[in-house]
């Protein structure tokens, strides 16, 4: 129940969603780099993988299948690959090395140089999202990230760093997956 002058918890939501959606016009310039990074990268026959927890980890797998389906034209496939989508990879990497490990192993089984990750975080700080940044680095891949406020420890790992700006989840996952389809848009225009 509301208490006194509180708004409803939708108007609240709606307001703040829109503050947060008027400041991303402040990324249009890294949001248009990180699309032709992507584009580059699948001209040239690399990979792009994503990876994140929880909400981060739907949106990582929804960018995936947008790039491999398709997004808005009917057009060949495109190299993507979500790494939170194996589960049997996953559970072993977890079990014999450590929760940290199960994108960074993964990167390195199958990360090429060129290649491109986009780590996807709310807060930066996921450490298993850090270490597959770290991995990808080492394996001379392009990294962007997508933060919320402040970037974290994976914006100083990051090629690009896609912060928006709000320490709320969930504006920032809302954001997140407005940019990700501009960025799906983006990248299908350049390649069809």
């Amino acid at each position: 129940m509301r208490k006194g002058n509180e708004k409803p918890v939708i108007d609240k939501a709606l307001e703040e969603h829109r503050e947060v959606l008027s400041s991303l016009a402040n990324l249009r310039e890294k949001i248009k780099f990180a699309a032709e990074m992507i584009a580059q990268n699948l001209r040239r026959g690399g990979t792009v993988f994503f990876c994140g927890n929880g909400g981060s980890a739907a949106d990582a797998q929804h960018l995936a299948g947008e790039l491999v389906g398709k997004f808005l034209r009917d057009r060949p496939a495109l190299a993507a690959v979500a790494l939170n989508t194996n589960t049997s990879v996953i559970t072993a990497v977890g079990n014999d090395y450590a929760f940290e490990r199960v994108f960074a192993r993964q990167i390195e089984a199958l990360g090429k140089p060129g290649d491109c990750l986009v780590a996807i975080s709310t807060s930066g700080t996921s450490p298993n999202v850090v270490e597959a940044v770290r991995a990808a680095r080492g394996r001379g891949m392009l990294v962007i990230g997508m933060t919320g406020a402040g970037g974290g420890r994976l914006a100083e790992w990051c090629d690009i760093c896609l912060e928006v700006p709000s320490h709320s989840t969930p504006r920032v996952q809302e954001m997140h997956l407005l940019v990700g389809h501009i960025i799906c848009q983006m990248v299908e225009e350049a390649l069809c």
